[in-house]
């Protein structure tokens, strides 16, 4: 009898400790998923908050470079296109207009890549972009399209903005020596394939830098995707360092490739793909002198050139040196005063 008195009592304190057990196994439960949650939260804005703390201002013009290491998600949103609400509401207003832009690819010489920016804003930034599972690359921004225009600093406050700057690409080179510049075009019709997705054009551009390791991939990428004009049209400019070049146009509805027949190749703001091509002095100035040296140029006789066809409104001058990875820079017209960066190769140039 006394037996089963105790066999009850213990019963009774087996039954008040189960409860107790089962809050601490849950309350542990819980505190683990929150310990993986702040780490998965952690790891996820590492990133972008280094990219942010990298921030430097390198000239009064102003110029600004930053290192972006990490995932800013362009593949996420590239599946999607700008009919995703966000993304089309956020990068609405890239506008880039009258540039030019040429490929010095002489085979004996290192690739080169010029482009002027002739636009009324000034801030810029220099961005280096290296994803987790794309080619590192270098790109040039406006700031303007990021609402950071005429800033000479550029608090905390604001620099959340910054993370847009690689949907923000106007021109670029990646490690694998492929180079993309876009300028501004008559509008034409452009293809539109309800089975696939639509990004803007620097999404475009951002796409090649990212994905892309020659001009034939590049292009084979570019057929992926619809494009689509927030404002002013524009056709693409891409070449590499194995001494190819193409200009990308939408015409009639379709894509249009211009390949180079020589060992050069200029972009200016005029249709190739039309019969009509009016004069440019840009374009004749530029061909004039590439066909001259038969492709081959120098970094600083591309910034020359560069310097010979700017206008009152550019914003920049660059080349990039397909070849060795260098890139040399000019804001606003002051050719005396050159910034010249490197970008890290890890793929094989020529």
């Amino acid at each position: 009898m006394i037996e089963q008195i105790e066999e009850g009592a213990n019963m009774k304190r087996d039954k008040k400790k189960k409860p107790h057990k089962l809050r601490k196994r849950i309350l542990t439960a819980l505190l683990f998923l929150l310990l993986m949650g702040l780490i998965a939260l952690s790891a996820l804005l590492y990133a972008p908050i280094t990219a942010l703390s990298s921030l430097e201002k390198v000239d009064d013009y102003p110029l600004y470079v930053m290192r972006y290491k990490g995932e800013y998600f362009f593949d996420f949103f590239a599946e999607r296109g700008v009919e995703w609400g966000p993304y089309k509401r956020i990068y609405e207003k890239l506008n880039p207009e009258a540039c030019t832009s040429f490929a010095a690819l002489a085979p004996d010489a290192n690739a080169v890549f010029g482009r002027n920016f002739d636009w009324k804003h000034r801030s810029s930034l220099l961005l280096f972009t290296e994803p987790p599972d794309g080619y590192a690359s270098v790109s040039m921004v406006d700031l303007f399209y990021l609402g950071l225009d005429g800033l000479h600093e550029i608090p905390w406050a604001r620099r959340i903005n910054l993370l847009g700057a690689p949907y923000a690409t106007i021109d670029g080179m990646n490690e694998c020596g492929v180079a993309i510049a876009q300028n501004a075009v008559p509008r034409r019709n452009t293809p539109k394939d309800p089975n696939r997705p639509t990004l803007l054009n620097s999404q475009i551009a951002r796409l090649v830098l990212d994905h892309a390791k020659d001009v034939d991939e590049a292009i084979a990428l570019i057929r992926q995707y619809n494009i689509e004009f927030a404002d002013t049209p524009v056709h693409f400019h891409i070449a590499d360092a194995s001494g190819k070049s193409a200009v990308v146009e939408y015409i009639d509805g379709g894509i249009s490739i211009v390949r180079d027949d020589k060992p050069w190749q200029v972009s200016t703001n005029y249709l190739f793909s039309e019969a009509l091509q009016p004069k440019c002095w840009r374009y004749e100035k530029a061909a004039e002198s590439l066909a001259e040296s038969q492709g081959g140029k120098s970094a600083d006789e591309a910034m020359s050139l560069l310097q010979s066809t700017s206008q009152d409104h550019t914003t920049w001058s660059v080349v990039y040196n397909l070849t060795t990875g260098q890139t040399s820079l000019v804001l606003g017209r002051n050719y005396d005063h050159v910034h010249t960066f490197k970008l890290k190769a890890r793929k094989q140039r020529r």
